[in-house]
């Protein structure tokens, strides 16, 4: 009965009126959870765990003392740090290691009385785009268990999307919250880089890292945003501008100017049905009283390489401490410090985290370093420039959440080109750190979710989750 409800609203008014309990919504996640075991969205069930924190969060409302987030069961992605729980990046090389402290974002979803059910499967160390690199197998769409979830944060969306849990928490570094939401026929909000804290988050591309929630609803995703969001003394990257006291009053908004990418509808590279749910909701739009235009972006075909150069440079630098000696995977076969260092990266990173690594050393590498790393961020730069500059003339850019819906498990795997090109409409907000959210749009001929994406200028927010709770509902 727990996936019933599309929003904490709902739950809440069932938890006013005793017609449910924390603790009931937590067996009945747990039910989900061991009937979706196929689906392996979960690495780590907290079972117990969950059912005690249930009870005393139903106490708190008994007493009129619980959180703003009573009554979400909540799944984190397996990059999370939660103390005194395992945490593995879904990756052979952390498995077994035990987080000796909480990151900042679960101690602020346990001070609202969040009820936190599992450790989400992920792409190891985020690095992926379809959640088959994880160690522990890959995540199946609830949709189609045949096609891939999407990733890296695939476990999060479909403990989601098979209601296994109310909402998960991701991290978005190409679009890894954004595509699998998509993917999955979800929400999925990244935040403007700098707003949530990512302290004891492990990194993976640290000047793009950001952590988002994945919602069935734009109410709950705001709810999560205000819990989530605000300065934190252990994140040096964050903003010290402190967040709006409230995101969840949503109001209408007035007519807006909306850009969209020509190149999503004229690309041979986009699906025919994705193409047309685009030009649907443009045509929505239009007739709703919306100023709908299409711009040409010519840095398009340099943000996927531009990207890549920068989140594998700073991939290899933030992997180098994983070394076998101070913690996480040891190789039984090392005889001395070389051969602990040489064995324990080799037989502890996956295939896809040590194409990374290599590509990421090799563009620091002297005589590469500024044909590639420096080129990549001037590039950057420019991206960013282009990107405000669409921004101070329309409210907010429409493309399509990815390029394709999701595809079958194994086709992208053997050419990993193909996985990088399929970040092409999600890694924009990325680069230039403005927040976007996937919003999803309804079903393809085949019954697989399909989602658009809106993204707007630096800590708009607010405006973004309005106009998408108005765009859920055109």
């Amino acid at each position: 009965m727990a996936n019933i409800y599309s929003s904490l609203t709902e739950i809440k008014s069932g938890l006013q009126r005793a017609e449910i309990t924390v603790e009931g919504l937590v067996k009945g996640y747990l039910l989900e959870i061991e009937k979706n075991a196929h689906l392996n969205a979960f690495n780590e069930v907290f079972a117990d765990e969950a059912l005690v924190a249930a009870q005393n969060v139903d106490n708190k409302i008994k007493n009129g003392t619980a959180g703003k987030l009573a009554g979400m069961v909540i799944g984190i992605k397996d990059n999370i740090c939660y103390k005194g729980h395992q945490v593995s990046a879904s990756s052979k090389i952390l498995t077994g290691f035990t987080s000796i402290f909480s990151s900042t974002v679960v101690e602020r979803l346990l001070a609202e009385d969040a009820v936190i059910i599992g450790r989400c499967n992920c792409d190891e160390f985020a690095m992926g785009a379809t959640n088959e690199s994880s160690y522990f197998g890959p995540v199946k769409n609830h949709a189609d268990e045949t096609k891939v979830a999407g990733g890296s944060s695939g476990g999060s969306a479909v403990a989601v999307q098979a209601g296994m849990c109310h909402a998960a928490i991701g991290t978005d570094t190409g679009g890894s919250v954004r595509q699998p939401a998509s993917f999955c026929g979800v929400v999925g909000l990244k935040p403007t880089y700098g707003t949530i804290s990512r302290h004891g988050i492990i990194a993976y591309a640290s000047s793009f890292d950001q952590v988002g929630p994945i919602t069935k609803s734009v109410e709950d995703a705001a709810l999560l945003l205000e819990v989530l969001a605000g300065p934190d003394d252990f994140d040096s990257t964050l903003s010290q501008t402190p967040p709006p006291a409230s995101y969840t009053n949503l109001q209408k908004p007035g007519k807006k100017k909306i850009a969209y990418l020509q190149e999503a509808i004229s690309s041979p590279g986009v699906d025919t049905e994705v193409k047309d749910n685009l030009v649907q909701y443009i045509d929505k739009l239009r007739a709703d009283g919306h100023t709908v235009t299409p711009i040409a972006f010519e840095l398009l075909d340099y943000l996927v390489p531009t990207y890549y150069i920068l989140a594998m440079a700073e991939a290899s630098s933030n992997l180098a401490r994983y070394d076998g000696v101070h913690y996480g995977y040891r190789s039984p076969l090392a005889t001395d410090l070389q051969s602990t260092y040489k064995r324990s990266r080799s037989e502890g990173f996956g295939k896809e985290v040590k194409r990374r690594i290599m590509l990421g050393t090799f563009v620091l590498s002297a005589g590469y370093y500024d044909a590639y790393y420096a080129k990549a961020q001037k590039v950057r730069r420019l991206i960013q420039e282009k990107t405000n500059e669409i921004l101070e003339e329309y409210d907010f850019i429409l493309v399509p959440s990815a390029p394709e819906p999701a595809f079958e498990i194994g086709k992208e795997e053997k050419d990993p080109v193909v996985m990088y090109l399929s970040d092409i409409f999600t890694v924009q907000a990325s680069l230039t750190g403005v927040p976007a959210i996937s919003i999803p749009t309804g079903n393809n001929s085949n019954g697989l979710p399909l989602g658009l994406q809106l993204l707007t200028k630096h800590f708009g927010e607010q405006q973004l989750l309005d106009f998408a709770k108005y765009f859920l509902d055109l």
